[in-house]
C-alpha cells in the first residue's frame, strides 16, 4: 500500500511537471516602451497569463535604433520571437523579403475590429501583414482673431488644400501673416496625401500634370506670401510653424492634438483663440498625420504556436487594451473601432478648449488615417534629398515646376534603376 502510494504520488509530481514543462512559450518584442510603460506591459502580460494558464508569455523591449537589427539576426538564426513591434516602412520591407508571414488567417473575422486605414497599411498584394496597434492623426488649429481679421469664418472648416491655399493668402493680404506652413520639405507625403502616387512598378511617377498643377498651386501661395517661409523646405518645420503660431504670426497650424498643449502652456492668449477643426481630407479622403506602429509575426514561428500567437496578438491590440494605451500616452489613438468611440475621446465637454476638441476630431477621422510613406527604397535619403530641392526652386520661382519635377523623376529612376 505504501509504495502505491508512492508511486502514485511520483507519477502525480511527474505529471505536474510534465504540465508545466509543456506551458506555451510567447515571446514578443516592443520599441523603446521602457521604462515609461513598463507597468502597463507588466499588468496586460499577467492578465494575459490567468486568463490563459498554458501560456507563458515574455516581453522583451529593445531600442528603436536596436530592434531592427536584433530581429533580422533573430529570423536569420532560426530564433524569433512570436510578434515584434515594427513601423509600417519596416514591416514592408521584411514582408518583401518574406522574413514575416501573412497574418490573414490569424486575424479571422476579428479583422473587423481594426480601422480600414490601419489595415490598409499593413495590405500588400491582396495580404495583410501585421496587428496595427496605436496610431497618430492630424487636425488643423485656427486663429481665430487672424481669421476675423481676414475677413474669414473661423468656424467653418476647410473642405480641401486648394481652398486652403486661397484662405492662406487672404490671410496674408488682409491680416498681415503667413496663413500656412505646409510641409513642403516632405512634399511626396502631400502628394500621397493628395491620392498621387510617387512610385509605380518601381518607378518615379511624381511628374504626371497633376502633380505639377499641385506644385503650381503652392508657388501662386508662395509668390503671395501666403507660406511661412521659415524652414518651409526642412525635412520638419514643426518647431519653426508652432513658434510661428504661438507668436501671432502664423493663422494655420496642422499638428496632432497633443501638440496643441504647447500653444495652451505657452501662449494663453493664442490657445484662447484658437479653434480646432478636422485637418482638410486628400481627394481620395485620406487623413494626413498617421504613423502607424503594428505587431508583425516573423517567418520560422512554430506553426502549432501560430493558434496561440495569433490569440495574444488580439489580446494586445484589442479595444479595451489600445483604449487603455492611449488613456496611459495622452497622445496615440488606437486602431480599432470601438476604442475610438469611448466618452475617453468623443465626450467633449462645453467649456473644453481646443486639445480636447481636437482629440475627439482626431478620433472621429481615424477610419481613414493613413500612412504617408515612401516604402521598398533601400536608402531614400538622396532621393528626397533631390526632391526637395527641386521643390524648392519650382516653388519659390526659380524654376518651372514642370521641369523641376521632370528632373527629380530623371534622377530617381536613374538611381532606382541601379539598385
Amino acid at each position: 500500500m505504501k509504495h502505491t502510494l508512492i508511486a502514485t504520488l511520483v507519477g502525480a509530481l511527474l505529471v505536474s511537471g510534465g504540465a508545466h514543462a509543456e506551458k506555451l512559450k510567447i515571446e514578443f518584442w516592443t520599441m523603446s516602451m521602457k521604462p515609461r510603460f513598463e507597468n502597463y506591459f507588466q499588468d496586460l502580460v499577467k492578465r494575459y497569463e490567468a486568463q490563459n494558464p498554458d501560456v507563458d508569455v515574455v516581453w522583451t523591449d529593445l531600442p528603436w535604433d536596436v530592434i531592427r537589427s536584433k530581429f533580422t539576426a533573430a529570423v536569420a538564426a532560426g530564433q524569433p520571437p512570436a510578434l515584434a513591434n515594427m513601423n509600417v516602412q519596416w514591416a514592408y520591407d521584411y514582408a518583401q523579403t518574406g522574413a514575416i508571414q501573412p497574418i490573414d488567417a490569424l486575424l479571422g473575422k476579428d479583422r473587423a475590429m481594426y480601422m480600414p486605414g490601419a489595415l490598409a497599411d499593413v495590405t500588400w498584394k491582396g495580404k495583410t501583414y501585421a496587428f496595427p496597434w496605436y496610431n497618430s492623426a492630424d487636425v488643423m488649429a485656427v486663429n481665430a482673431n487672424i481669421f476675423k481679421k481676414a475677413g474669414l469664418d473661423p468656424n467653418k472648416p476647410i473642405a480641401n488644400l486648394s481652398e486652403q491655399l486661397k484662405v492662406a493668402a487672404q490671410i496674408r493680404q488682409k491680416a498681415g501673416v503667413a496663413g500656412l506652413a505646409p510641409r513642403l520639405g516632405r512634399v511626396e507625403s502631400v502628394f500621397l496625401g493628395e491620392g498621387l502616387p510617387v512610385l509605380e512598378n518601381g518607378k518615379a511617377v511624381f511628374n504626371s500634370p497633376k502633380h505639377v498643377a499641385l506644385l503650381r498651386e503652392f508657388a501662386v501661395a508662395y509668390k503671395a506670401g501666403a507660406l511661412l517661409k521659415d524652414n518651409l523646405f526642412a525635412e520638419d518645420n514643426f518647431q519653426v510653424s508652432i513658434a510661428a503660431y504661438n507668436g501671432g504670426r502664423l493663422g494655420i497650424l496642422e499638428t496632432t492634438p497633443p501638440a496643441l498643449t504647447r500653444v495652451r502652456d505657452d501662449a494663453k492668449d493664442i490657445y484662447a483663440a484658437t479653434i480646432a477643426h478636422p485637418v482638410p481630407p486628400g481627394a481620395t479622403g485620406v487623413v494626413k498625420g498617421g504613423w502607424l506602429m503594428d505587431f508583425v509575426v516573423p517567418k520560422g514561428v512554430d506553426p502549432k504556436l501560430l493558434p496561440q500567437v495569433g490569440k495574444f496578438a488580439k489580446f494586445l491590440t484589442n479595444d479595451a487594451n489600445q483604449l487603455a494605451f492611449s488613456k496611459d500616452t495622452g497622445g496615440t489613438y488606437p486602431s480599432v473601432k470601438q476604442a475610438a468611440l469611448d466618452p475617453f475621446f468623443q465626450d467633449v465637454p462645453a467649456d473644453a478648449g481646443a486639445v480636447e476638441n481636437a482629440r475627439a476630431i482626431g478620433a472621429r477621422n481615424l477610419a481613414n488615417v493613413r500612412t504617408l510613406a515612401i516604402l521598398g527604397i533601400d536608402d531614400p535619403a538622396p532621393l528626397l534629398r533631390r526632391l526637395r530641392e527641386e521643390t524648392e526652386a519650382a516653388v519659390t520661382g526659380r524654376k518651372d515646376p514642370k521641369a523641376a519635377l521632370d528632373a527629380a523623376v530623371a534622377f530617381w529612376n536613374a538611381q532606382l534603376k541601379k539598385k
